[in-house]
């Protein structure tokens, strides 16, 4: 965060630009917050987003006293925020990326995120980092860095979840020599073995529905689940824990449950797009990219505490109220207007 060295006289600051995400959910840029305010210029809303140097850990601190920092679910993963239309030769953070969405490579902006899921069911992003090739990482050193940093700052979860993407032997023993318990997909051509000699692909493998016990090659003894999807595609997940003894303990539903909070990280990227203007920035610069990014992921942790606290019922009541309540201005204003009018008709018909 930037250091304030006087009191701030600038017009928009924070609060208010997230608020403006919040609210605003189709029009995006420093003019359409200037059209609203009024008395704001969009050179002050530029400004701001030029001018704040917040980071990851800013993030941390503001939903620190609001989570439960022991026990809970960590979730890795990353989502390319859309830029179809930018041009990677005048922005430095667009690039091509691989979309699971769209099942091909697109252009945009990578963000990789931990999102972390108490066992009350409050799930707030943690850390994040959004790609710059010009730091020359790969997603998976960023994954291996933000947990690293989530741990220095009190985290102390008992899983941590991620796709198949992350499952490289570096990120498993990376996670066990964290002391992390881990449930990850992998791919079905991955060797193990039951009896630790005899290795074979996954997919070849029996394996019941209260998952096998097996020894990962390079790695070590994980339980292994097999899930099915509508398509009859078949997916496998390892579930690694601490304590070897306790794989044997470890039921199918336990793995449902955890398969299941991670695909909470999935409903959270889905919702910094469609609820808090991820994808709808208007600017160039780096440091202007990066403060937006942090205020719309600021705006979900708002979204998602006040759901927790029971002021709005899910993530779609905030922005719904809001239109609800405009539209029916709109309505009622329109009705006494022709109300009005008709009245008006009446008196001059009876002259």
């Amino acid at each position: 965060m930037r250091a304030i060295s006087k009191p701030s006289t600038a017009k928009c600051a924070l609060d208010t630009y997230t608020l403006f995400l919040l609210a605003e959910s189709k029009y995006p840029g420093c003019t359409r917050l200037a059209e609203i305010l009024e008395d704001l210029s969009h050179d002050s809303v530029n400004r701001f987003l030029l001018r704040e140097r917040y980071e990851p850990k800013d993030l941390f601190d503001e939903v620190q006293p609001h989570i439960n920092l022991i026990g809970g679910t960590l979730s890795g993963d990353d989502r390319v925020i859309d830029k179809p239309y930018s041009d990677p030769s005048l922005i430095e953070l667009i690039g091509y990326f691989w979309s699971g969405k769209h099942h091909r490579v697109v252009k945009g902006v990578q963000l990789i995120t931990l999102y972390y899921t108490e066992d009350s069911g409050k799930s707030v992003p943690v850390n994040y980092r959004i790609y710059n090739k010009q730091d020359g990482k790969t997603k998976n050193d960023y994954l291996r860095e933000i947990i690293t940093e989530i741990l220095t700052w009190g985290l102390q979860p008992q899983m941590v979840t991620t796709n198949a993407w992350y499952a490289s032997r570096e990120n498993l023993k990376f996670l066990k020599n964290k002391r992390l318990g881990f449930l990850m997909g992998i791919a079905k051509n991955r060797s193990c073995s039951i009896n630790g000699r005899d290795y074979t692909q996954v997919q070849n493998l029996e394996i019941p529905d209260e998952g096998l016990i097996v020894h990962l090659k390079s790695f070590g003894s994980v339980k292994v689940f097999q899930k099915t999807f509508k398509n009859e595609e078949k997916r496998y997940y390892i579930i690694f824990l601490t304590e070897e003894d306790a794989l044997n303990q470890i039921t199918r539903t336990e793995f449902q449950v955890l398969h299941s909070i991670h695909w909470g990280i999935e409903c959270y990227h889905r919702a910094i797009k469609q609820f808090c203007g991820i994808e709808r920035f208007m600017v160039r610069t780096t440091e202007a990219i990066k403060t937006h990014f942090f205020s719309a992921i600021r705006a979900f942790t708002q979204l998602e505490l006040m759901r927790a606290e029971e002021l709005i019922e899910n993530w779609y009541e905030l922005q719904r109220n809001l239109s609800l309540q405009v539209a029916r201005n709109f309505i009622l204003k329109h009705l006494q207007q022709k109300l009005g009018l008709n009245t008006h008709s009446a008196f001059s018909v009876n002259a």
